[in-house]
């Protein structure tokens, strides 16, 4: 015969369960998120920097693609000009046909240290210098927004990249800058080179140093 289980009586141990106080619980769970949300936030911050700083970067490569362009498009010119005049060139540019080189723009690097530069859009000052056969005028390229780099067309020597093939029949088009304003420069550039055969090879790579600085 099975004896019927005695009942605990209310008010003893065995009756009771253990629980947490509350504002232990709230502690628990404030050592676990506070630290986990200070995480998300560095990644956040870091997340919503290297953003804008890839949008200013796509400043830079775009522009010297436009620069490489505008020296193709004025050595096909000066080309036509040659094939119309026989040997004589037409604008007195190198003697491969490319613009000379152009001053850079702005002239000092510290006007793009961690700010926006603004070109004078003034007769014979930046974009606006050169002649029809060097220069930006040459290039008949120009920038009128403001810009975060400074920008660079040499020809024949003077290259900044300290990768550049260019070599002394070629032409560079590259930008500097400083975003941060923390003296390290970043280097964007592309190359241009006139074959034996009088082609123009325009490299299909930017090279890149220090993309974000």
């Amino acid at each position: 015969m099975q004896t019927a289980p005695e009942n605990t009586p209310p008010g003893t141990p065995q009756a009771k369960k253990a629980k947490l106080p509350c504002f232990m619980i709230v502690l628990i769970a404030l050592g676990v998120s506070v630290p986990l949300l200070g995480i998300l936030s560095a990644l956040a911050i870091y997340g919503v920097s290297r953003y804008i700083a890839s949008a200013k970067t796509a400043e830079a490569k775009n522009t010297i693609g436009a620069i490489s362009r505008a020296a193709a498009a004025a050595y096909e010119r000066e080309a036509t000009a040659q094939g119309l005049l026989g040997e004589e060139t037409s604008a007195g540019q190198t003697a491969n046909g490319l613009c000379t080189s152009a001053e850079p723009v702005p002239a000092d690097i510290q006007d793009v240290a961690g700010v926006k530069y603004q070109p004078r859009l003034v007769p014979g000052m930046d974009f606006d210098t050169g002649t029809p056969a060097s220069g930006w005028r040459c290039l008949k390229f120009s920038i009128a927004q403001p810009i975060y780099y400074q920008y660079h067309y040499n020809a024949g020597s003077g290259y900044i990249a300290s990768a550049s093939a260019a070599g002394a029949t070629g032409f560079e088009s590259a930008a500097r800058g400083d975003l941060d304003g923390d003296g390290v420069l970043s280097t964007f550039s592309r190359d241009g080179v006139v074959t034996p055969q009088g082609q123009l090879v325009l490299a299909t790579q930017v090279q890149i140093e220090n993309e974000f600085e």
